[in-house]
């Protein structure tokens, strides 16, 4: 597989978009990445992923301290080889969720983070959460994802029920109220992001 940044690449998922080709990803390198991360997370457009006055450092002790956890690992996403993606996959019994949901067996929580732009491309942010999911739940462990999202963020409320979350309740966290959802395999997979979009996916 060709890509411009081959040096630390580890592929560990790829899903090919009937519309927009393929997408593909690998763990984050809390040490290489973390200038293009440190960019993405402190854009206004990225406000509600609450890094917004974070400095260099922050965001290299935020991923640093990700890398070292049992319980949570970070992804950058690629789209025709090139970065356009952040995500993280937790335990949200042991991080996020803790003392809020009472996480079950098979329970893995989710963030996800287009990279900001300025020439948006149709389609592109629903396809990167099909990718997501379809990473997650290519472990065949995973019965469901959950997601906690600002409750003010209509824009991935839309993009989560396309892709088959069904919000459980109102939570409130320290630093937001936020929607718990969650999302089983077979409501994945009756969703129509899956029906209409999805042509085929691998993971090796």
């Amino acid at each position: 597989m060709s890509n411009s940044r081959t040096d630390h690449q580890d592929i560990v998922h790829t899903r090919t978009d009937a519309q927009l080709g393929e997408f593909a990803l690998r763990p984050v390198d809390p040490v290489g990445d973390i200038e293009l991360l440190h960019g993405w997370v402190t854009h206004p457009k990225s406000a509600f992923y609450l890094l917004q006055e974070a400095e260099l450092p922050d965001v290299e002790r935020e991923f640093m301290s990700i890398a070292a956890s049992e319980h949570h690992d970070a992804f950058i996403g690629l789209h025709k080889g090139e970065p356009r993606f952040l995500m993280e996959r937790y335990d949200p019994a042991h991080v996020e969720l803790k003392g809020i949901h009472d996480a079950e067996p098979g329970d893995v929580g989710m963030h996800f983070l287009c990279s900001p732009t300025d020439t948006p491309v149709h389609g592109f942010t629903l396809a990167v959460i099909t990718t997501v999911m379809d990473m997650l739940f290519a472990d065949p462990h995973t019965r469901r994802v959950v997601v906690e999202p600002d409750v003010r963020n209509t824009a991935v409320h839309a993009l989560n029920e396309a892709v088959g979350f069904r919000i459980e309740r109102t939570i409130a966290k320290p630093e937001k109220d936020a929607f718990l959802s969650m999302c089983t395999r077979d409501q994945f997979l009756a969703s129509p992001a899956v029906r209409d979009a999805r042509e085929g996916s691998t993971s090796r």
